[in-house]
């Protein structure tokens, strides 16, 4: 476990940056718990010092620079902070533009990486010199707008290979332009609402909204503008509340009593998004033209709102191609017009509004932690490091048939042929590694290996499963295992990200086979057959589905119920191979159908499993010579490859349904089986040619490298990539 420190002001101090730190790191943590925690560095105001929760490990006097230079040194002495990304604003820094934080980054010795709130175009000579120092001191620069690399690169002149731009964060919302009760929800039924949010100062410009309002109020005698947020803590200090205070002697001598509402108070993110949730237009009124980046109006985004903006350098890129509408600075006949015109027109507002929140569900918080843990991983190396992936040698099993299905060392063995079960499994493969890698090598493998599996269909939905190298069928009908097989690979295609039309063949096929997983006698057949029914409930929700998953599962549930006892919690008498599919299914079938049933057999099942296959800390597979009678002795050879995979992908799913690391520190250690962390001590990976060797025997590594094999090591590669880039 490693530390990621950031640097920021932190809530009770309102400001923006303390959603964004507060947001992302949360998001990391959830996502990517076992392997990484966040604390922060909170900047306080001179000598204030503050009772926040536990995540903050560690305060700083914005003016002591002494302060900056001890701290440095006692997080240079940390050997769980691996990283710092400070979340920059000139003014929560100490010194003249906050020149103080220089002396924390002259002294830290762990890699830094900064994110600019604001990046100001054609800086002052000081401020130019300042961000110049500041980026020396880091690896990476982080900006939230796509001008703000332009105007690093050209106005202060610090090198591309640098700099990164990462989107502001937003909370997932979902799309909802019907906000009726919503409104009644805050106490505003039946009313039009427009809202401004944010720490309230003189560059928000709402007092143009509020010289807009009477000839809106004419139009719309039901509309009310909500004003949410309490004044800047800074600009309170300077000023107190003066500019509030003009605000509200405007409303009344404008006549606008009941069509203005003031929130004065900080909100936690919840209490915003409920109130953009029943805006029906958000507006942006800010002054500083400036402005390259906006907390407030990204949110607005995410909740798909019809946004009307002053053009900022920030709204301007955001609200293009139709998110939104520009007004003029500081005129209320422009923003008037704008108001009357989105609620005026139904459609033009139901345009905004999906425009804004398409664009907006790009910039979630799991999309932004992710793209920010790959600058972490770049910069300080804090995920594990696992061989490269590389398809080189399951391209060289594949021809234009399909994958064949052994190997002599690492030749293809073309007189064995082609089975179903190595094409369905290829597809996953290759499906998942296009939806993280988009290589176009992925596309043509997957059009190969589903053209097999169409095939390999019979006419009544049923499977072959041997093909000759001469592409005869050599059986009647294939097991059941592959029918389940060819069912899970179809149902993981309809639920990816790839082409429709490729989706709609995997639709095809499966439809076509569907009606026979009813009829499933075979554990593991009815177990990826369920996997299968799962990822195809994702993209189409069937009730028919359900049902399917529900007798497989209350099946599977019976044959645990008929064979397990308090020594032997399992389906069958006996523990064979691809064992962790049983109770990885019923994980997935309550993620569907939410049966409690069937999320404590699956635990209860795979714990027993881990407590038989984990040994001295090593991953050690049942071995196919003689497997394990439930009244009998395990074998412990021959070990394969399929089963360490199995493990890998069930603990990873396990995982992401419950949230207990241990599930995930399990595919760790399973994975690990791959690269000599296993009885033998040696790899069953082959680095140089890709693949991986056909198992562990009691004499050492079976050489041969077969589909199923190398298959299995790849799956549970990419199973982990998936889950340390949260893709």
């Amino acid at each position: 476990m490693v530390s990621i420190l950031y640097v920021g002001t932190f809530p009770p101090r309102a400001c923006g940056i303390a959603t964004f730190t507060k947001d992302l790191t949360d998001t990391m943590d959830e996502k990517f718990r076992p392997l990484l925690k966040s604390e922060v560095l909170a900047i306080n105001d001179n000598e204030a010092c503050y009772n926040y929760n536990d995540k903050v490990k560690f305060q700083l006097d914005e003016t002591d620079i002494d302060a900056y230079i001890q701290l440095a040194r006692e997080i240079n002495n940390s050997n769980a902070i691996k990283i710092i990304n400070i979340q920059h604003e000139f003014g929560i820094f100490g010194g003249e533009n906050g020149s103080h934080i220089l002396h924390f980054l002259d002294t830290i010795e762990k890699p830094v990486v900064i994110t600019l709130h604001t990046v100001e175009a054609n800086p002052d000579e000081h401020k130019k010199g300042l961000v110049q120092s500041i980026a020396s001191c880091c690896s990476a620069v982080v900006v939230m707008a796509k001008e703000g690399v332009r105007i690093l690169q050209e106005d202060y002149e610090i090198k591309n290979a640098k700099i990164f731009f990462i989107p502001h964060g937003v909370p997932s919302v979902p799309f909802n332009s019907n906000s009726k009760y919503l409104k009644e929800k805050i106490g505003l039924k039946d009313r039009r609402i427009i809202s401004t949010f944010g720490l309230l100062n003189r560059d928000k410009g709402v007092e143009y909204v509020l010289k807009a309002l009477p000839s809106v109020v004419e139009k719309f005698p039901d509309i009310v503008y909500i004003i949410i947020g309490e004044t800047h803590p800074i600009v309170r200090k300077k000023e107190g509340e003066s500019y509030r205070n003009e605000l509200e002697e405007m409303v009344k001598e404008l006549g606008l009593e009941k069509h203005v509402i003031f929130y004065n108070k900080y909100l936690a993110s919840n209490e915003v998004i409920e109130y953009l949730r029943a805006t029906d237009a958000y507006i942006a009124p800010v002054l500083n033209e400036k402005q390259i980046v906006s907390g407030t109006l990204s949110y607005a985004m995410g909740c798909g709102k019809a946004i009307i903006a002053t053009p900022t350098i920030y709204a301007k890129e955001v609200l293009s191609q139709k998110r939104g509408i520009l007004v003029e600075f500081k005129n209320p006949d422009s923003i008037a017009k704008a108001l009357i015109g989105v609620l005026s027109d139904g459609q033009l507002k139901e345009t905004l509004e999906k425009n804004a929140y398409e664009y907006g569900s790009r910039m979630v918080w799991s999309n932004v932690a992710s793209s920010y843990l790959k600058i972490f991983n770049e910069v300080a190396n804090l995920t594990p490091q696992y061989p490269p992936i590389k398809l080189d040698y399951l391209t060289l099993l594949t021809d234009d048939a399909g994958i064949m299905q052994h190997a002599k060392y690492s030749i293809a063995a073309r007189k064995e042929g082609y089975t179903t079960d190595d094409n369905a499994r290829a597809l996953i493969v290759t499906t998942k590694h296009y939806e993280l890698f988009r290589p176009k090598i992925s596309l043509k493998l997957i059009s190969k290996f589903l053209s097999f599996l169409y095939f390999a269909q019979r006419e009544d939905g049923k499977f072959h499963n041997f093909m000759s190298y001469h592409k005869k069928f050599l059986d009647e009908e294939g097991s059941e295992d592959s029918f389940g097989r060819a069912l899970e690979s179809c149902g993981y295609v309809i639920s990816s990200e790839i082409q429709e039309n490729i989706k709609a063949a995997a639709k095809y096929i499966f439809d076509n086979a569907s009606k026979w997983v009813t009829h499933l006698n075979s554990p593991r057949a009815k177990a990826f057959a369920i996997i299968g029914l799962c990822h195809y409930f994702k993209k189409y929700k069937h009730e028919d589905i359900i049902d399917k998953i529900e007798i497989l599962a209350d099946s599977l549930v019976e044959s645990y119920k008929t064979n397990a006892s308090q020594d032997w919690r399992w389906f069958e008498p006996y523990l064979t191979y691809s064992n962790s599919s049983l109770p990885e299914s019923l994980f997935l079938a309550y993620s569907i159908t939410k049966n409690e049933s069937y999320l404590k057999i699956a635990q209860e099942s795979l714990d027993f499993l881990s407590e038989v296959v984990i040994v001295d800390g090593k991953l050690m597979p049942i071995g196919n010579k003689g497997w394990y009678n439930k009244d009998g002795k395990r074998a412990f050879y021959d070990q394969q490859p399929i089963d360490a995979g199995a493990m890998v992908q069930t603990y990873l799913v396990a995982y992401e349904i419950t949230k207990e690391d241990r599930y995930y520190e399990n595919a760790i250690l399973a994975f690990e089986w791959f690269l000599g962390k296993n009885s033998l001590n040696q790899w069953a990976y082959d680095k140089i040619t890709g693949g991986c060797f056909d198992g562990i025997t009691p004499h050492g590594i079976n050489l041969n490298q077969g589909a199923e094999s190398t298959l299995a090591y790849l799956l549970a590669r990419l199973c982990l990539e998936e889950v340390i880039f949260f893709k």
